[in-house]
């Protein structure tokens, strides 16, 4: 299994659009999401940027690095870490963080369980129990703006998300207050204690994420290409085996070809089958799928029919 975290050139290159050339849709959704952090570092005093090391929020990084280059990003990074991470996601982190001199805030759910303020669950996810380590940092560290990658097509839920989604005192979400977004003005308004999750991946998709990070050629973590994994099958996912509880004495370990699109906690992310190795053989793999990223590896999403929206309203993301 390759642990190293550098980009898989594309045999075919994005390329940019010449001077003279029309603007592409990636320069227009770069151009939206550059606008936006800009926007936030205006109007809000102590932003943060949720980075988990997956795909969304390394491009969100990056937007954010353009945004105000040449002087440094004025915001830190924080990372809820569940303790299920996977290592080469971990990994690609800290050394991103290092590589940019980032101030990195780590919520521990592990630190949480071993002081007796979260309990395991039965099924041994710790995704559910992201939200009070979350929504603990935010308010501790007075946070009033908080980046987040969501995309719109990623699940129904996300769907319904202003790209500024006020949350109250509490970091809860309530739909009937999102606020009308026209013209691309944005409403940053908020009471002492609340503050607003920002969204600049909104209007992206999964396929325009992985065509722009063809065009930018922006390394990710190995385990978004295939590779060769110890996995077992649950509920229809390919999983790997680790200390969160996997896997029972029927469910044999074998080793697949396989590749991950969404990445989070060990026990709920499932590969795929895929023989995609380069950023070209990725994205002719996505354009011909008709499941989502979310639907068709996250197990945490198929708890119930309103499992993110009712995680949403309780503080998640």
């Amino acid at each position: 299994m390759t642990t190293a975290a550098t980009v898989r050139p594309a045999t075919t290159p994005v390329p940019r659009a010449a001077p003279d050339d029309p603007v592409s849709h990636l320069d227009v959704l770069e151009s939206e999401a550059v606008h936006i952090f800009r926007e936030v570092a205006g109007e809000f005093e102590r932003p943060v940027i949720l980075f988990s090391g997956g795909k969304d929020s390394i491009v969100m990084l990056h937007l954010a690095l353009k945004a105000f280059a040449p002087a440094a990003v004025p915001f830190s990074l924080l990372h809820v870490d569940t303790g299920h991470n996977f290592p080469e996601v971990l990994e690609y982190r800290d050394r991103t963080v290092a590589e940019h001199g980032l101030r990195l805030h780590v919520a521990s759910v592990q630190e949480y369980i071993d002081r007796g303020d979260l309990r395991e669950r039965p099924d041994g996810t710790r995704n559910p129990l992201q939200t009070v380590p979350l929504t603990d940092a935010i308010r501790e560290q007075r946070f009033d703006a908080v980046f987040g990658g969501g995309r719109r097509d990623e699940e129904k839920a996300r769907a319904k998300e202003r790209v500024f989604s006020l949350r109250d005192a509490f970091s809860q979400w309530d739909p009937r207050r999102q606020r009308p977004e026209l013209w691309q003005l944005y409403n940053g308004r908020h009471a002492p204690g609340e503050h607003v999750r920002v969204f600049p991946l909104s209007n992206w998709t999964e396929l325009d994420v992985w065509q722009y990070i063809a065009r930018e050629s922006i390394a990710l973590p190995e385990i978004y290409f295939a590779h060769e994994r110890p996995v077992f099958r649950r509920s229809g996912m390919w999983l790997t085996a680790g200390a969160w509880g996997g896997p029972a004495d029927d469910e044999p370990v074998e080793t697949r070809l396989v590749r991950y699109r969404t990445v989070g906690d060990m026990s709920c992310t499932g590969a795929v089958d895929s023989d995609a190795t380069t950023l070209d053989a990725v994205i002719t793999e996505i354009a011909a799928s008709r499941l989502t990223e979310r639907g068709a590896t996250r197990a945490d999403d198929k708890l119930s029919e309103a499992a993110m929206e009712d995680r949403k309203r309780e503080g998640y993301f």
